[in-house]
């Protein structure tokens, strides 16, 4: 519990973070939003938990969770608070992109390679956490299409459960940073990445499944966010 990361460069990056975000939840009246995602970088970074996450897979599914499924819909809408070219890249392609992220950091090779220094380290995080801010931003945005926000938000809610699943029911430990770590908490390295596995396959896709729930409320109830046009929409980004 005192191993807190308190590295002046990474201070530096989440105050960088919270500055460039403070105008937009300024403008628009979300202080506590903003809080609440800037407390959850420091969860995530500077906690100790950060510390536990290179002891325990478990630890690191958290880690993870805490990014993609609780920070990033919290601080999405200050980082794209602006329109940009990027609001006509395909919706498959941003579907793609953060799949591809997810599974190639929770693969045993790019895995171990991403904790075997500081620069593979964050070339692992910032893809990561960068790839769900613009993932959520496609589901929650209520000016994006009810129906893509739908289609991308089971999808990841399947593709998440897939990656949980892999990681529950292997018959043997994946992670070698792990092999000889777990045990000083009282878990084999089997047992280790089975509770990442069921970390990963329900709590972190609750979020996802909320948000799917919620799309679905405000397109009954807004009919100017109609699951008919949203689909509509949604097919014309996919395919353009």
């Amino acid at each position: 519990m005192s191993a807190w990361n308190v590295d002046p460069y990474l201070l530096f990056a989440i105050s960088l973070v919270a500055a460039l975000t403070w105008l937009p939840a300024l403008r628009d009246n979300r202080i506590r939003q903003w809080l609440a995602a800037i407390l959850l970088l420091v969860v995530a970074f500077v906690s100790p938990l950060c510390a536990l996450s290179s002891a325990l897979f478990s630890a690191r599914a958290v880690h993870h969770f805490v990014l993609i499924s609780l920070a990033a819909p919290f601080i999405w809408r200050f980082v794209f608070s602006r329109e940009t070219f990027w609001d006509r890249v395909p919706l498959i392609f941003i579907f793609v992109f953060h799949t591809t992220m997810l599974w190639l950091w929770h693969l045993p090779v790019p895995y171990a390679w991403a904790l075997s220094g500081n620069a593979p380290y964050w070339i692992m995080e910032v893809p990561l956490f960068l790839s769900a801010l613009w993932l959520w931003r496609e589901i929650l945005d209520v000016r994006r299409p009810a129906g893509g926000a739908l289609i991308v938000s089971a999808a990841t809610l399947l593709q998440m459960t897939a990656l949980g699943a892999f990681l529950t029911f292997a018959s043997h430990p994946l992670f070698s940073p792990h092999f000889l770590t777990s045990q000083a908490y009282g878990l084999s390295p089997l047992e280790d990445q089975q509770l990442a596995g069921l970390l990963m396959w329900i709590p972190a896709s609750l979020p996802f499944a909320a948000a799917f729930l919620f799309r679905v409320a405000r397109a009954l109830t807004q009919p100017s966010d109609g699951l008919l046009v949203g689909r509509t929409a949604a097919a014309s980004r996919l395919l353009h």
